[in-house]
């Protein structure tokens, strides 16, 4: 799974408007308008792999969506008094963009352990706490799990439940 298709399941699930893709992409930092959201949002033929029809959404971007997406559902968060105020992390091309997604979805919803493993029974998979925890875990970390493509499409097919059912 490529990151558009991944925008475009989380597009689906939780039924979020171009215009509203294209405001989350500003908050995140990307100016984005709302022909190009849905360039990106345009299922690519494995056929034809290059289509002048479709943008490539790159890690960075897609960072820049899920945080852009915190902030739409959480609002901006205020720097403590007498902390510098740090720019937003740019996830580096090796973090696995499914467990990414894991992590901030999960922010941005305010879902808790039970709520993801909610959302995993409602796709048809058992996770343990301890396999959610893994996910979720900073990569490096002694028990930290990459997270694979069905893991990520049953994560979405679980949200399209709840949230769409």
């Amino acid at each position: 799974m490529d990151n558009n298709d991944i925008l475009i399941r989380l597009r689906y699930a939780l039924e979020i408007k171009n215009k509203e893709m294209a405001e989350i992409f500003k908050l995140g930092g990307v100016e984005m308008s709302v022909p190009e959201v849905i360039k990106i949002l345009t299922k690519s033929d494995d056929d034809e792999p290059e289509n002048d029809d479709q943008i490539k959404c790159n890690n960075s971007m897609f960072d820049s969506f899920l945080n852009g997406f915190i902030i739409s559902k959480r609002g901006k968060q205020e720097s403590k008094p007498g902390q510098p105020e740090t720019p937003a992390p740019v996830s580096p091309k090796s973090v696995n963009v499914n467990n990414l997604l894991l992590k901030k979805v999960k922010i941005a919803l305010s879902l808790t352990t039970e709520d993801m493993l909610d959302i995993f029974d409602k796709a048809g998979i058992t996770v343990s706490k301890g396999e959610l925890g893994a996910l979720l875990r900073k990569e490096g970390h002694k028990n930290y799990k990459e997270c694979g493509d069905k893991f990520a499409r049953n994560f979405l097919k679980g949200l399209a439940i709840k949230y769409r059912g």
